[in-house]
């Protein structure tokens, strides 16, 4: 299965690198999203995560409402692109200790996966597996 699958039906959401962290954090509330891409002149640059709020700015000391999100974002973020393999991206989601990822297309940004996403997806499939084995075994005579 291909990434770009996890991005169907999903809102895009991505703030602008000016925007105050407070501003960001109530956004990522709203949408009840974890990570956020942060965009310069409509080109990606950052995410801003749950993780960048708790160490950058509620450890760090720093005032949400006076703190620009370019101040504490993680620049240049690990993306993936959307015709890579789900487990391409668990396996850089292991690797490398992340809950999203940012996902690319030519380039563009088309969308974030989260580890949830891929875990419901998981989750999907297997349910779908038992089903057809129960199905199989009650169609089996003899059972």
């Amino acid at each position: 299965m291909f990434i770009s699958n996890l991005l169907k039906n999903q809102v895009m959401v991505s703030v602008d690198i000016r925007q105050t962290v407070l501003d960001v954090a109530r956004l990522m509330v709203e949408h009840n999203i974890g990570a956020v891409p942060v965009l310069r002149d409509g080109r990606l640059v950052g995410v801003f995560s749950e993780r960048d709020l708790m160490n950058r700015v509620v450890a760090g000391g720093k005032n949400p409402a006076q703190t620009a999100v370019a101040e504490v974002m993680t620049e240049d973020p690990l993306t993936v692109d959307a015709g890579d393999h789900l487990e391409t991206c668990m396996t850089l989601m292991r690797r490398h200790n992340f809950r999203h990822l940012l996902v690319c297309q030519a380039g563009e940004l088309m969308g974030v996966v989260s580890l949830r996403d891929v875990l419901l997806h998981d989750l999907d499939e297997k349910d779908d597996e038992v089903r057809m084995m129960r199905a199989y075994l009650h169609s089996t005579p003899g059972s």
